[in-house]
């Protein structure tokens, strides 16, 4: 949105405030966050040790942020196994998810997804949630999407390691994907 030289000084003063206070809020208000990859295969390995492999599926990286509940959770957990990535067999595009195929999915939490890089050339990590409280509904997402689908055909990274994350993609078809407030995450999407 431009600022018209026509408007009064105050006014484009409020209208200058009224942005700069939408630009703060509108990265705090959106929720869990999520990368998909769709894969041939992907890994996880942490001090040399292999702690988890798929074959074809979905990695997903996933962050919780502070004001994450597990309503936000469970409605991540729902898209990541509805999206669809693949094609049927007939030729039509986009028709399959995960489940349809049979896939794996790889979860693996990774805060680093919701670090601001507005300011500096340094990440601020305040849009992450920490600690004990981020463990738990990081590790209910993976739960939630065990229990939604085949709890064998779900794997898991280490929280909070520093892991060595290795993939095929496929495609490449990589989607960033979010959780917001109930009705107002549609109103974004429409602007």
């Amino acid at each position: 949105m431009t600022i018209r030289s026509e408007l009064s000084s105050p006014a484009a003063w409020y209208l200058q405030q009224v942005q700069s206070l939408v630009a703060t809020i509108l990265p705090s208000v959106l929720k869990m966050k999520a990368i998909l990859q769709r894969v041939l295969s992907a890994s996880v390995t942490v001090d040399k040790q292999l702690i988890s492999s798929i074959g074809q599926g979905i990695l997903v990286f996933a962050a919780v942020a502070p004001e994450d509940t597990e309503k936000d959770v469970d409605q991540l957990a729902v898209k990541v196994l509805k999206m669809r990535l693949w094609d049927d067999g007939s030729g039509g595009r986009w028709k399959q998810n995960v489940q349809d195929i049979n896939g794996e999915i790889l979860c693996v939490s990774q805060f680093t997804l919701l670090a601001s890089t507005k300011k500096g050339s340094k990440p601020d990590f305040h849009g992450a949630m920490g600690g004990e409280q981020a463990k738990e509904l990081y590790q209910l997402f993976v739960t939630k999407v065990q229990q939604k689908y085949q709890a064998d055909r779900v794997k898991d990274g280490v929280f909070q390691a520093m892991m060595e994350v290795a993939l095929v993609n496929d495609g490449p078809v990589t989607l960033e994907m979010s959780v917001g407030p109930s009705g107002f995450q549609k109103e974004v999407e429409k602007s």
